[in-house]
């Protein structure tokens, strides 16, 4: 799977917790296929001397823009270029004083012109709502090819005349395990002089109900504007649910409404529930945080013997163990997966930065959690079922949660919320349901379904600080806040503790998580300080652009800040669309019938199982076994071909026709690794 290059640069940079999917894959052959994806030829080094940081330090670019360079990266200073580079030799970033041009696209072309010149072709250039002391900022994404495992883009960024342009050229693998690094970069670059806006020491207006409507009144435009069927909602005042229901409907074309009652996949959301469990264990003495995991579960490894031996529990839940996020392992094949083969495909998986050395996420790690704690109560049943009773006896029960589940026969047979996403023409449809089956044998990490009525439930015993509503505890203090505690940086202002993040963006903490799975986005946030809190459930892909603006909308509500919520959400979707019509301008619809003619009929990877591109009901298909979708074909700039699937639900997925070791083949990526589907 390979997404845009504008999708890449920016998603992580504008959702503080965004991800995709977390699915599965049978246990692994002894010698796994997966492998580190070549990186390109590294960029040429400037013949300048380079600093290397010691920590996240402060610099000024040549036109007085300030910035944090990471730990570890390398900085060089030119007359108006500040060059930074990743401890890895393939990706470089330039900070370029472009002077008071005329607008965006020169203040570009000028940087380019003094890092050597663009050396590819524009794909898309669309505006951003000026922010933090920038009053004018425009975004870049240029081609790039499969096989070139590139990201490349610029940002202009206007402060009074004068511009300044970020360019950005990293291989996919570098860019992605040093995603928060960027992150920092991004959050920290602002003119010289400017302070962000903060509401610290503020009081909250309470959320009586003309400030509920406000906020319902923004959600329903937000849905309008990305074409959002349903969402569910609720808010928190006072430790004190003030609001709960819905809006929209459950599916298109149908009127059953969406209600406080309606059930969305919680994606993501159910790691915050998970690491909840574990701290009932911790209160009930059953484990600690820092026992090592192999005590628990001895037959824990990772493809690396050395981390292996530093994962305590904590680290199972904090993304800070340098493990990669493998998730095509997971996707392609998932019905005969189980909790104990998806344990077992950790031991074949290698770190790419050091411990603790930055962000990245590991859904399986995440699901390890809940399936070692699962072990710990009950050492004698199959992992699924100890985990998912102790959910029930220990999480849901006490919280009142009656409605969550991870079963999906029992959610999708009541009210429940149907997945949609946009189809290559940005038209929103009904989406596929079979790849979100793939997360059920790695579910701590992402399958429980919920609704906003029961996430609230949840969110108002965090603001409790481990009280139920009756005032009886539940969890002692100390353990429920161990899971905010730093464990790795999330840029500027944001850290990840155990399934949850920490934001202090606007001076005070939000304590939150968002989910992400095919269809169904979500996120839950409280600020601790003021007893406030929100749930936000929805069934479209569009959803993930709502939920960060929500958040944004409750603090302009509650401590009048300056109205910025609804102009991001315009913009956001203004781009959606704009890159949704590009990325069709080079899908070929029906499939070329020459590629496709030339294909084997079917092919084989020992890691991810067999795929085959066949004919059905009059429509190329391509075809796992577990799912079906119609493809379509794209001619890259470097003379290959890329099989694209094309069904909501199944969107995305880029499979390079090649050919290797004298066998044609379908090159599948993640952004670290490269897998190999050879003809059979």
């Amino acid at each position: 799977m390979r997404l845009s290059t504008i999708a890449i640069s920016w998603c992580f940079l504008c959702s503080c917790a965004h991800e995709s999917p977390p699915p599965p894959t049978p246990a692994p052959p002894a010698k796994a296929e997966a492998k580190p994806a070549p990186a390109p030829p590294p960029a040429k080094a400037a013949a300048v001397q380079r600093e290397v940081m010691a920590a996240d330090s402060s610099r000024a670019t040549p036109g007085g823009a300030t910035l944090t360079v990471p730990k570890g990266w390398s900085v060089a200073s030119e007359a108006r270029r500040l060059l930074l580079a990743t401890p890895e030799p393939d990706t470089r970033i330039a900070l370029v004083d472009a002077g008071a041009v005329k607008d965006a696209d020169a203040a570009v072309a000028a940087a380019w012109a003094l890092s050597g010149g663009a050396k590819r072709k524009l794909k898309i250039a669309v505006p951003r709502p000026g922010r933090d002391g920038w009053e004018e900022q425009r975004s870049y994404a240029y081609e790039t090819s499969p096989n070139e495992r590139l990201v490349v883009y610029a940002v202009a960024l206007r402060s009074g005349k004068r511009w300044t342009v970020m360019i950005v050229e990293a291989a996919h693998g570098t860019y992605e395990r040093r995603l928060a690094q960027v992150k920092l970069l991004h959050d920290s670059l602002r003119p010289q002089g400017y302070k962000r806006e903060s509401f610290a020491g503020r009081k909250a207006h309470p959320l009586d109900a003309k400030r509920i409507d406000l906020l319902k009144t923004f959600l329903a435009d937000a849905m309008k504007a990305l074409a959002v069927p349903g969402v569910g909602f609720g808010l928190i005042d006072g430790g004190k649910v003030v609001f709960e229901g819905g809006l929209g409907v459950r599916e298109l074309g149908k009127p059953a409404p969406v209600d406080a009652h309606t059930l969305f996949i919680a994606a993501s959301n159910t790691k915050g529930l998970t690491t909840l469990l574990l701290a009932k264990l911790v209160d009930g003495k059953k484990l600690d945080w820092d026992q090592p995991v192999h005590e628990l579960y001895p037959g824990f490894k990772l493809g690396d013997a050395a981390t292996t031996k530093l994962v305590q529990v904590k680290h199972l839940v904090c993304a800070c163990t340098g493990l990669p996020r493998q998730d095509l392992e997971w996707i392609f094949e998932f019905k005969s997966a189980t909790p104990t083969s998806s344990m077992a495909l950790l031991g074949t998986m290698q770190p790419t930065t050091k411990f603790g050395e930055t962000f990245q996420y590991s859904n399986l790690l995440a699901a390890a959690g809940g399936y070692v704690a699962g072990r710990v109560l009950s050492p004698k049943r199959e992992l699924g079922a100890a985990y998912d009773d102790a959910m029930r006896k220990l999480v849901f029960a006490p919280l009142a949660m009656k409605s969550t589940t991870f079963d999906y026969a029992r959610a999708q047979r009541g009210n429940h919320a149907r997945p949609h996403g946009e189809d290559i023409d940005g038209k929103m449809r009904v989406a596929r349901m079979d790849l979100n089956y793939a997360v059920v044998p790695v579910r701590p990490a992402g399958g429980a379904w919920t609704s906003a009525h029961d996430l609230l439930r949840y969110v108002q015993m965090e603001l409790a600080l481990g009280k139920l509503p009756s005032g009886k505890r539940y969890i002692s203090e100390t353990a429920l806040l161990k899971r905010r505690e730093k464990q790795v940086a999330l840029g500027e202002h944001a850290i990840y503790g155990m399934g949850l993040m920490v934001d202090t963006t606007w001076g005070i903490p939000v304590v939150h998580h968002g989910g992400d799975i095919f269809g169904y986005h979500s996120d839950m946030f409280w600020l601790p300080e003021h007893g406030v809190g929100a749930v936000i459930l929805t069934n479209a892909d569009g959803g993930h652009l709502i939920r960060g603006a929500l958040l944004r909308r409750l603090l302009e509500v509650l401590f009048d800040g300056k109205p910025e919520a609804a102009e991001d959400v315009a913009a956001a979707a203004t781009r959606r669309k704009a890159a949704i019509a590009k990325e069709r301008e080079r899908l070929t619809v029906p499939p070329d019938p020459a590629v496709v003619a030339k294909l084997a009929a079917s092919y084989e990877s020992k890691t991810l199982g067999k795929v085959s591109v066949r004919q059905h009901k009059g429509k190329t298909v391509l075809d796992t076994g577990e799912v079906q979708s119609q493809i379509a074909t794209r001619k890259n700039d470097d003379g290959t071909v890329s099989l694209i699937t094309i069904e909501p639900g199944a969107m995305g997925f880029e499979l390079v026709v090649g050919e290797r070791e004298g066998k044609r083949a379908l090159i599948v990526r993640d952004a670290q690794h490269e897998y190999v589907f050879s003809e059979r």
